[in-house]
């Protein structure tokens, strides 16, 4: 692993994750369709894989950005009405 992968917050690695997981998805199912076009079942298995391992990506992702956000302190907390 690269000195930039072992610097990233889990909320930047998160961002990347759900974003390659939405291309993953995107890209399995277009795999999946064309292979449903030409009549291929193994493309449309590897397609419909594809995509279900982007969805699976994307949601680990989003929770990395929360565990991020969870244990990022909240700087709103001391603010008061009059600062918004």
């Amino acid at each position: 692993m690269s000195d930039y992968e072992n610097q990233k917050d889990l909320g930047t690695q998160g961002n990347e994750d759900t974003l390659k997981g939405k291309l993953n998805q995107a890209a399995g199912k277009v795999q999946r369709k064309a292979g449903e076009a030409v009549g291929n079942e193994k493309m449309q298995v590897k397609g419909a894989a594809r995509e279900a391992g982007g969805k699976v990506q994307s949601a680990g992702g989003k929770a990395e950005r929360k565990i991020d956000e969870a244990l990022q302190p909240d700087d709103t907390s001391s603010r008061t009405n009059q600062d918004y």
